[in-house]
């Protein structure tokens, strides 16, 4: 069973993604919303949690969300892909089921 996480808060705010990475099985994908956007910049505090995992699992990041926080794609950790909402959508049906994780 495939499934797509989506974490919504900044690694600023709370343990969210790591939690998420944690638990995600290998093969899942992690879509980054909403502040989540922010623990896909490179050379954040938290960047780490990320690079670690990127062999186990997918990274996705919604690029509209990039641009209303003010921030630019090229500062994406590598391997991190951009998808716009009709990727969102297309993510949410190639997965089995989708949890949110808040």
């Amino acid at each position: 069973m495939s499934i797509l996480h989506t974490v919504n808060k900044s690694t600023y705010e709370r343990d969210t993604l790591e939690a998420c990475v944690r638990l995600a099985a290998k093969g899942g994908s992690v879509l980054l919303i909403e502040d989540g956007v922010y623990s896909a910049m490179s050379g954040g505090s938290k960047s780490s949690v990320i690079d670690n995992a990127k062999g186990d699992l997918n990274f996705y990041v919604l690029g509209p969300d990039i641009k209303a926080r003010g921030l630019s794609e090229d500062r994406l950790i590598d391997g991190v892909k951009v998808v716009d909402y009709k990727g969102f959508v297309e993510l949410t049906v190639e997965n089995d089921t989708v949890s949110a994780w808040l």
